[in-house]
């Protein structure tokens, strides 16, 4: 090559190279505007004050809900408050941001990436009514799933310490359980002895995810082993699990503690999007598929014990939809750009 063409090559990798650099430059600006912009097409978002105490007068016109905000916008990913009866109104964003979050009895469990950090760190964060920090735990994984017990006591995370999806075969997840009053924390539910067909269980690919309290000495979770998944009901003290049923995931109980709403996997779905939306009666384990056609991946929330809310694929990452509890009726938006909703009441 002639010194000629090597000066027109080295111009021309300069030209390009400061194309690409002026196009990085006016993405992440534009991005950064968006970031810094507040979305116009949604409900407005303004700062204030959010709280978990609830009124205790139990009333729906009462009731709040408490989630995170996917709205673009200044207050995107923060923890935000509506009042249940107008979901798609007016929001009050709160300055706190959560990947994931859950809360009950003036508890708050917030899972959050740590700001500023080259690798992706993140952190579960115990909040008071005031979503003050009380204590913050390091992760390992990425945040998933978290729950509160109906008293406020215990704190429940989950997070994928490999793989970043459910739908697959390649993942593996953990959870942990805290005890806010003695601030004890069980690292790993793989600690448990587990309890199959009546007989002592061990298995290397033993897997734990989506636990939801009953009270704050026992809970429900989702099992994994041998590519299955099972329906397990967990004693703290004991620091057992016993399988119950087989294929169910997420399970969510509801406030009377009589029904869990799960995912279960589908013959007649899809590899990638396998799961349909049941309820199990647990006073005669009868199953009952809802009125949700399309693939949940969530652990649905009950907003009452006649109606589950949970999050599917949105413009802005999710939305939560309703559906009745009972099998009837067909899905509804509740509201969209929203994300682990907790009801305040």
């Amino acid at each position: 090559m002639t010194d000629r063409a090597r000066l027109v090559v080295l111009f021309l990798t300069v030209v390009l190279l400061g194309g690409v650099s002026v196009g990085w430059v006016r993405y992440a600006s534009e991005r950064g505007a968006l970031r810094d912009r507040q979305q116009q097409d949604g409900p407005p978002v303004a700062a204030g004050r959010v709280t978990l105490a609830g009124t205790g007068a139990g009333s729906p016109r009462q009731q709040r809900l408490v989630f995170r905000n996917m709205l673009w916008g200044p207050q995107r990913d923060e923890l935000v408050s509506v009042a249940a009866s107008a979901p798609s109104g007016p929001r009050t964003a709160s300055d706190v941001r959560c990947l994931r979050f859950y809360a009950a009895a003036g508890t708050g469990i917030c899972l959050q990436r740590l700001p500023g950090t080259l690798e992706e760190r993140y952190r579960a964060v115990v909040l008071d009514a005031d979503l003050r920090e009380q204590r913050h735990f390091p992760l390992d994984g990425i945040p998933t799933r978290a729950r509160v017990s109906p008293s406020g006591r215990m704190v429940a995370w989950t997070v994928f310490v490999s793989g970043d999806s459910y739908a697959g075969t390649q993942f593996s997840t953990r959870a942990s359980i805290l005890d806010t009053r003695t601030w004890t924390l069980q690292q790993s539910l793989e600690d448990y002895q587990v309890i199959m067909d009546g007989k002592a269980y061990r298995g290397a690919d033993v897997n734990f995810w989506g636990v939801t309290f009953a009270d704050d000495d026992h809970f429900y979770a989702t099992l994994a082993t041998r590519g299955k998944t099972y329906l397990v009901r967990g004693d703290v003290r004991a620091r057992t699990v016993t399988t119950l049923r087989e294929n169910v995931e997420c399970p969510s109980l509801s406030p009377d503690g009589t029904r869990l709403a799960f995912k279960k996997r589908v013959p007649e779905a899809s590899a990638d999007a396998p799961w349909r939306e049941y309820v199990l009666d647990l006073r005669d384990m009868r199953e009952t598929p809802l009125g949700e056609h399309r693939s949940v991946d969530d652990q649905a929330v009950w907003l009452d014990n006649s109606t589950l809310v949970y999050a599917l694929a949105g413009d802005y990452g999710s939305d939560l939809w309703t559906i009745p509890a009972d099998g009837t009726g067909s899905p509804t938006r509740l509201t969209t750009a929203a994300l682990a909703p907790a009801v305040i009441g």
